[in-house]
């Protein structure tokens, strides 16, 4: 009897267990089936809609799912898709358009389209505020593309489509979305950099956004999309590419779309962004990309100096990429700015050897002092005060100065008077003594060119040979033509060390004749040994 029972039960949790089973694969196929349902929902829909007028309400359900952000299976996008597929083609049959023959009824059906069109501009730009990226760039495309069957078949024209608030909640959007970058990269290939009118519009409504204060998360994007922007070229043939076909109103205002007419707008939008309250990462941010990306949009340069004075006053590698900034308009923009060298050289302190930043800062030193038209008082300062650092400076610093110096005296062979000369002039109520005077902050006052570069025949007996070998390049003839920089700007102590213990050695070399079995030994009378050296030299207690 308990054989037949345990039997009846193993047959009935079998039973149960298909049963279970069964009904999972039930409602798996039925959610299936909704699925496939949803989406040749939304085809049906269009279909039903485009088929005749009695079926415009839905448009509504359509709308509807547009505003489901939230679906899995991107119904949302599906839909919308179709709702531009039917307002294109609305726009296209005249549709949305206000006769003046037409009906009462005929016009409140047009009203009527033109707010749910509005409503679905409104959806669009809910999908551009968040974090999607493909939602981001469905929406964006859509957009673009009904703005441009507005402009064919409503005869609205380009100034007004562009001025509505529909296009600069584009521009707002993608400003501060977390996910700006990869939707404003398409953006600016595919819209703003191919069209001349959209780029027109849209440094205008950057300028706009950024006439008051804004978020770090606005500046930073704009930073990002800004700052790859190319200039635009100095001499353009025919006329603008225009995204919105002009009507006749607006053919007699192509000007607008000029380079002239786009640089004044991005002058506009980068005043806005140079002005917000910005920080170091920020500031670095732009000065990087001043001389490329930034300067050639400017119509009046000299707008930027207070930006760089300012930058330069931050300190640190901050001040030598305001500098970069100043020389490029300088050199490509006729900039008049006195001061530069002045600033530069002062920048020329105990530190500057020790900084993390050297590399850069003789990188750009290089260039600014690169022509041979600066005057020799001038060039002497620098190359004496920076002799003068060499004095308490790590040997890595001391190998970028010496070759530096050496390039130096043969662009401006006025200067080498500074090597020949033995003896120092007399300084007053002092004797013989260097008359370069370290604290002057002018470098055409310091009497630098009067002096003599001891400090450089000082590094002939430093302690590090690397230096010492160096140093004697600048007493030697001046055979070379120049010394490439950058090949002793890398060095630290680790890569000089390296070098040392990489160098093969013939033999090994001798420091002592018989191997001590102790460092300190102590005299013994019995064995004879005296004291070591090391105990002969210093007394210790």
């Amino acid at each position: 009897m308990q054989v037949s029972s345990d039997i009846r039960q193993a047959r009935k949790r079998r039973e149960q267990d298909v049963d279970v089973s069964a009904r999972k694969r039930s409602r798996t196929n039925a959610r299936l089936d909704q699925k496939k349902d949803q989406e040749s929902e939304i085809p049906l829909l269009e279909s039903r809609i485009l088929e005749s007028r009695k079926h415009y309400n839905d448009i509504v359900i359509l709308l509807d799912i547009t505003r489901d952000a939230q679906s899995e299976n991107k119904r949302d996008i599906l839909a919308a898709v179709a709702l531009c597929r039917v307002f294109c083609t609305l726009m296209a049959a005249g549709s949305l358009s206000k006769s003046k023959d037409v009906s009462e009824s005929e016009l409140t059906v047009v009203r009527w389209l033109i707010e749910k069109l509005k409503e679905f501009y409104a959806s669009l730009l809910r999908h551009m505020d968040g974090n999607d990226v493909s939602r981001q760039t469905a929406a964006l495309t859509l957009i673009m593309r009904l703005l441009k069957e507005e402009a064919t078949h409503l005869h609205v024209s380009d100034h007004e489509i562009w001025s509505k608030n529909l296009f600069s909640g584009i521009i707002a959007a993608l400003l501060k979305s977390a996910t700006a970058n990869m939707v404003a990269t398409m953006f600016l290939e595919q819209y703003v950099e191919k069209y001349d009118d959209i780029r027109y519009y849209f440094f205008a409504r950057v300028g706009d956004i950024f006439s008051s204060s804004v978020s770090d998360t606005q500046i930073n994007n704009a930073l990002s999309v800004l700052a790859t922007m190319q200039p635009m070229p100095e001499k353009t043939e025919g006329f603008p590419i225009c995204f919105l076909s002009p009507t006749s109103k607006t053919k007699k205002r192509q000007d607008i779309y000029s380079r002239t007419s786009c640089m004044k707008q991005a002058q506009r939008a980068w005043m806005g962004i140079i002005r917000q309250k910005l920080t170091k990462a920020q500031r670095k941010g732009i000065l990087e990309a001043m001389p490329v990306h930034i300067a050639p949009w400017f119509l009046k340069t000299e707008l930027l100096m207070d930006f760089l004075t300012d930058s330069f006053n931050v300190g640190g590698s901050t001040s030598l990429m305001a500098l970069a900034g100043l020389f490029y308009l300088i050199q490509n923009k006729n900039l008049d700015y006195p001061q530069f060298y002045l600033k530069l050289y002062s920048l020329l302190d105990e530190n500057i050897l020790h900084s993390k930043h050297r590399s850069r800062f003789f990188r750009l030193l290089d260039t600014f002092l690169s022509s041979t038209h600066l005057p020799a008082a001038l060039v002497a300062s620098f190359i004496k005060r920076l002799s003068r650092l060499c004095l308490y400076a790590p040997p890595s610093g001391i190998v970028v100065v010496v070759p530096w110096v050496y390039n130096l005296l043969k662009n401006h062979p006025t200067c080498t008077f500074m090597i020949h000369r033995t003896a120092e002039l007399p300084v007053a109520g002092e004797g013989w003594g260097d008359p370069f005077r370290m604290q002057e902050p002018d470098p055409m006052e310091t009497d630098a060119i009067e002096s003599s570069l001891w400090e450089i025949e000082t590094l002939r007996s430093h302690y590090h040979p690397n230096v010492a070998a160096i140093a004697k390049i600048v007493s030697e003839q001046f055979t070379k033509h120049a010394y490439n920089i950058e090949d002793f700007l890398d060095h630290s102590y680790a890569t000089m060390l390296d070098a040392e213990l990489s160098k093969s050695l013939k033999c090994a070399p001798e420091i002592e004749y018989h191997i001590p079995k102790k460092i300190f030994t102590q005299p013994d009378t019995n064995t004879g040994n005296e004291n070591s050296l090391l105990l002969k030299l210093w007394g210790f207690v």
